[in-house]
């Protein structure tokens, strides 16, 4: 027998379901897990997440579209954030966007073409007195400059596939 991807994903899902609970309040941590993994919660898996729930796919939908951190369109392996708030733009965010912008080599709402980033604003980040702040993935980075930047980049791409979610600070000095 042949086991297909949709196979795949419908049985991840059902142990994610087994694992957190087959309740509603287990529909965001399932979402996260799956955008985690995945860098997608498309209509399929919407639907999957639906009836392992036994709720309607429209109440997936209304959540996994009303979060902009879950959200249903595909994004890079590394999601990079940049808080756009008042205190960062005292504190020169406008030099690390245009950093972000030059070295990733696209503008802010894409994803490269290799798929590996994807480059969008935060609305806040809670770090207010540390800014510039950036968010890749679940890593925060805090005063950031254009120089940076660099080192931000090269670590993701030298641990491609490793950079997991810590929820931890990076101070560069």
């Amino acid at each position: 027998m042949l086991i297909t991807e949709r196979d795949k994903l419908s049985s991840e899902i059902g142990a994610l379901a087994d694992r957190l609970g087959r309740t509603r309040s287990s529909l965001i941590p399932m979402l996260q897990e799956v955008k985690r993994t995945h860098h997608v919660i498309d209509s399929f898996t919407m639907q999957i997440v639906a009836d392992a729930l036994e709720i309607h796919p429209v109440e997936v939908h209304s959540v996994a579209s009303f979060y902009a951190f879950l959200g249903t369109e595909k994004q890079g392996e590394f999601v990079v954030r940049l808080c756009r708030t008042i205190s960062c733009d005292l504190a020169d965010k406008d030099a690390v966007a245009r950093q972000l912008q030059t070295n990733l080599g696209i503008g802010f709402g894409s994803t490269t073409a290799d798929g590996k980033f994807t480059l969008e604003w935060a609305n806040c980040m809670g770090m207010c007195d540390q800014g510039p702040a950036l968010l890749v993935n679940d890593r925060v980075f805090t005063r950031v400059t254009p120089e940076k930047v660099h080192e931000i980049l090269a670590d993701c791409r030298r641990s491609f596939g490793v950079f997991a979610p810590e929820h931890k600070e990076e101070h560069l000095v």
